[in-house]
């Protein structure tokens, strides 16, 4: 399934503005065992991320002078070893858009919690068994996007993301773990 040796976490939402551009630039923060990129289901691409996403990452001591939003194209969801969504519309999206990626697509919520901790070379695996072809987005999954809110909102959903991050990137390629 993966073909890459470093895999690649692609980060999806829907204007790769907030949610998406605030969970990539936290785990590039967090780790290098991974190849991150974010891209949006309906992105008007080259912009650069807004004043609230910028103010609400440094609160978190993260900064990403480089990120210009991107409309997702088949060559990411093919180069990524897992997308990690947001709500429930992006799952909808993908299994309708790019159904053949739907192994590899999951809510940053389910993978934070449900996927087992591990090294980078066996992420193909670990996500084999969290079934995700037929699983049914739930309602804890959902990460609200904070679009059109005000700087609190935006704060609030990136300490959200921030503690998902915290989890997800401990085990994305956890080094020597047992039973992996």
């Amino acid at each position: 399934m993966m073909t890459n040796l470093v895999p690649t976490v692609l980060f999806v939402c829907t204007g790769n503005a907030a949610r998406s551009v605030m969970a990539a630039a936290m785990l590039r923060a967090a780790t290098n065992a991974v190849q991150i990129a974010s891209a949006g289901t309906h992105s008007i691409p080259g912009l650069p991320m807004s004043a609230r996403t910028r103010t609400a990452l440094a609160g978190f001591d993260v900064v990403d002078k480089q990120h210009l939003s991107a409309q997702l194209e088949q060559t990411m969801v093919d180069q990524a070893s897992v997308i990690a969504i947001f709500e429930p519309m992006h799952l909808s999206y993908m299994r309708k858009k790019h159904p053949d990626a739907s192994s590899k697509v999951a809510s940053l919520p389910r993978l934070a919690r449900d996927l087992a901790a591990g090294a980078a070379d066996t992420l193909d695996h670990r996500l084999a068994a969290l079934a995700l072809e037929g699983h049914v987005f739930e309602g804890w999954e959902e990460v609200i996007d904070p679009a059109g809110g005000d700087l609190p909102v935006f704060e609030n959903s990136a300490a959200e993301i921030h503690a998902l991050i915290a989890t997800f990137s401990a085990k994305i390629a956890a080094e020597n773990c047992a039973g992996t």
